[in-house]
């Protein structure tokens, strides 16, 4: 079953798609045999097309804030800004390893800054570099801690960040481990 638009309404839309650029110029005959497909009704789509292109408000109405627009911080955000950095699915443990199949997924490894992290990153960073691996401290309380472990990577790109979905998604519950795209080790 098909629905017809009634052609003022049509026209209107028309002129207005238009205008917007949306739609090339064509003369309405190149319009004539429109047929919607489907037409589900439903709710009107108005007030996601008023927050595209706002009307003027009347100088005493007041601004709804859910539709206000955020202003940029005063100051850039630094790393300092990001710590502590703590894991709530995460502590540090033995990994059981496993295969995964994650093609194009470039190596990273989830470390903290707690000593069997340590030791792990001391005995695993040739390979860790080898392989081009990106760390992910999951659990680090300072930038003296982080700046540490930095130390200790001798090159290696760390950055503080939250492990609980990466291990919600891979079923993770322990660090230090090492993710490439055919394997979860320690």
């Amino acid at each position: 079953m098909t629905a017809m638009i009634p052609m003022n309404l049509w026209n209107r839309w028309r002129a207005c798609l238009v205008l917007a650029g949306l739609i090339p110029a064509l003369p309405a005959s190149a319009w004539a045999d429109l047929v919607v497909v489907e037409d589900r009704g439903g709710t009107s789509a108005l007030p996601y097309y008023q927050a595209l292109a706002p009307q003027a408000e009347p100088k005493d109405q007041k601004i709804d804030p859910q539709l206000a627009v955020f202003s940029l911080p005063a100051r850039a955000f630094s790393e300092t800004d990001m710590l502590p950095v703590v894991s709530s699915r995460l502590s540090p443990g033995k990994v059981e390893g496993r295969a995964i199949q994650a093609p194009g997924l470039q190596p990273v490894f989830l470390i903290g800054a707690d000593s069997l992290s340590r030791e792990w990153l001391l005995a695993r960073r040739e390979v860790l570099q080898w392989l081009n691996a990106v760390g992910l401290v999951v659990d680090v309380a300072s930038l003296e801690e982080l700046k540490a472990l930095r130390r200790l990577a001798e090159g290696l790109p760390l950055a503080p960040a939250s492990g609980d979905d990466l291990a919600a998604r891979l079923g993770l519950s322990r660090y230090p481990v090492l993710i490439t795209a055919t394997s979860i080790e320690q």
